[in-house]
């Protein structure tokens, strides 16, 4: 019988609510979810990785609650260097690194973001795999928006998603903006 996958849990505390980080031992990070959402991620860990699995709780494993944290303040760029290994379909991985290359301050349409996976046709079903990601905010399925620029669909609420979209907006025009205008 294979050995459980060790996995660690932190939370740390946000403007828009508690958030949970999933963490292995080799310091990359397996999921994030908000604390009402706990449940949730449970059941996306279950899909991810059945039953072989157990959560300890840690602090700061590898760093990571501490770069989310440095999210929140205005530093977007460490998002994108953060180590993600999670579970998924070839498709569902595919979409969510088709996500991580769409930039802070920016959205995609379900159309584009199925299309940058190599699947034009699949709007569906990459509406689907964004839904699915694990890891939110890193993999960042709130940059997706529907067709006429609405905001739709995010497991976090749209409060949620309206705040992340304007705190990137936000910070990235203040590190975009000439100095001493």
């Amino acid at each position: 019988m294979a050995e459980p996958l060790h996995l660690l849990i932190d939370r740390t505390d946000t403007p828009i609510g508690e958030l949970i980080v999933v963490a292995d031992p080799d310091g990359h990070l397996r999921a994030v979810d908000w604390t009402e959402h706990e449940p949730r991620m449970h059941r996306l860990l279950r899909l991810h990785y059945g039953t072989g699995f157990t959560l300890t709780p840690a602090h700061d494993p590898a760093g990571l609650t501490d770069a989310m944290a440095t999210y929140f303040a205005g530093d977007l760029a460490i998002i994108d260097r953060l180590p993600v290994r999670t579970g998924g379909t070839g498709f569902q991985r595919t979409v969510w690194e088709a996500l991580r290359g769409v930039p802070c301050g920016t959205t995609i349409t379900y159309t584009e973001l199925a299309r940058r996976a190599g699947r034009p046709a699949a709007v569906r079903a990459a509406g689907h795999a964004n839904g699915a990601n694990p890891v939110g905010i890193v993999v960042p399925c709130h940059r997706v928006v529907g067709t006429d620029g609405s905001l739709t669909g995010y497991g976090g609420g749209i409060e949620r998603k309206r705040w992340l979209l304007a705190h990137e907006r936000q910070s990235r025009a203040a590190v975009d903006a000439p100095s001493g205008a």
